[in-house]
């Protein structure tokens, strides 16, 4: 057998587009909360692959079900069913508000799915002109060109003109801003229950309730992107338990597969009859091997000791910020809920959160961050404290180069 291809970080600047702009070293192996570069350099991962890896590395519970189903079946296309995407189905409508599942591959396209089926809901509707989208600024709903739009981060979309129409941006959290634009033309409100990639910013739990009313007032879906809130990271199976809102429709992805790529689309019997058969669609969506190992991390997830564990981390995770802030006063909050943390920088630090994560990797910690002022923390759900400990220390490195 041929030996593989020697590979440097220098590569991807050879042969990759460049829309990304990695690391310097390159992660060959993972473990539990820990991984390790091509020179053997151990790192602690706070990063989680940005909230996908909810059991960290090469976790058993993943790795077998990948296997056990890597030597049956791997994928039919869509004009057949499987049983691992069957029994996923289950499991998501079983534990959640949903009677209906759509899978794809990804949260752009659970939001994607999302926003078509308002869009068809609309339609079907009889309100002439009933499409329009109200969604909120500083969020992130995927790089798809209808997804991008629905963010409300111009600078992820404004380079791709001319965007879809009859999206309209009110500021989050404020809900009289919302009441201006929500009437009978609209078809679909789209919210994070928390703000993750606009800089870990929760939603007001009366603001939720407002969004609610205004959707059941005039005949609009309310969508809760929860692709990075759901499987367990606030620990809550999905943040809208957390508040008392149940929506009309629920995006997940990232942690749902552990790592492989799955995403899906919730909601339920009122709703899904609109997407019939040829409607939408997807080729690798609800394959078996994704569907497997999504099974079985949803299952092991879905349990009071792994759900109460977030909680407790959280706390972890807070009194340790909280103790490096003391010395350090960098953090003028920290914030979030379970293992979805962001630490918002004071202003006189202002733009410098991704010189804190590259300081971070030269000390041995993955972190990441949520917009140029805010270093954000998506760690594995079931990190040891040891990790978080140790995590913190090589944080604490970072800091102190700052502060110099």
């Amino acid at each position: 057998m041929e030996q593989p291809i020697s590979v440097t970080r220098s590569n991807f600047n050879d042969w990759m587009v460049p829309v990304f702009a990695p690391a310097n070293f390159i992660p060959v192996r993972g473990e539990g909360s820990r991984i390790w570069d091509q020179e053997n350099k151990e790192y602690i991962d706070f990063a989680g692959g940005i909230a996908v890896n909810a059991l960290g590395h090469a976790h058993p519970v993943a790795v077998n079900a990948l296997t056990e189903q890597a030597t049956k079946l791997w994928h039919v296309g869509n004009g057949y069913t499987n049983e691992p995407v069957l029994r996923l189905a289950k499991q998501l409508t079983e534990n959640t508000f949903a009677d209906k599942v759509f899978f794809c591959n990804s949260g752009a396209e659970a939001n994607e799915a999302a926003l078509k089926l308002a869009r068809k809901v609309g339609l079907d509707s009889g309100v002439a002109g009933k499409s329009g989208i109200v969604a909120f600024k500083n969020a992130f709903h995927g790089r798809t060109l209808f997804t991008v739009s629905a963010g409300g981060q111009p600078k992820y979309s404004q380079d791709f003109a001319p965007l879809p129409n009859g999206i309209n941006h009110v500021a989050f959290n404020d809900l009289d801003a919302a009441k201006a634009v929500i009437n009978e033309q609209t078809c679909a409100v789209i919210v994070e229950p928390i703000q993750g990639e606009g800089g870990v910013i929760p939603a007001d739990i009366e603001f939720l309730k407002g969004l609610r009313a205004l959707c059941d007032e005039f005949g609009a879906l309310l969508i809760f992107d929860e692709v990075q809130t759901g499987v367990g990271r606030t620990g809550s199976l999905y943040a809208y338990m957390n508040t008392g809102v149940i929506p009309d429709v629920l995006t997940t992805a990232k942690a749902l597969g552990g790592g492989f790529p799955v995403g899906a689309m919730l909601t339920t019997d009122k709703y899904a009859p609109h997407f019939s058969v040829g409607t939408h669609g997807t080729t690798y969506g609800g394959n078996p091997l994704a569907s497997a190992v999504a099974g079985a991390v949803f299952e092991f997830i879905n349990t009071p000791e792994v759900l109460e564990g977030v909680k407790h981390r959280h706390q972890y995770f807070l009194d340790a910020l909280n103790t490096l802030n003391a010395e350090y006063q960098i953090f003028e909050e920290i914030r979030g809920q379970g293992l979805l943390i962001g630490c918002v920088l004071k202003a006189e630090y202002a733009g410098k959160a991704k010189d804190i994560t590259t300081w971070a990797g030269e000390e041995g910690l993955l972190a990441l961050i949520a917009g140029p002022d805010v270093v954000r923390f998506t760690p594995s759900l079931i990190i040891p404290e040891q990790d978080i400990d140790e995590g913190i220390a090589r944080l604490k490195r970072a800091l102190a180069k700052l502060a110099k």
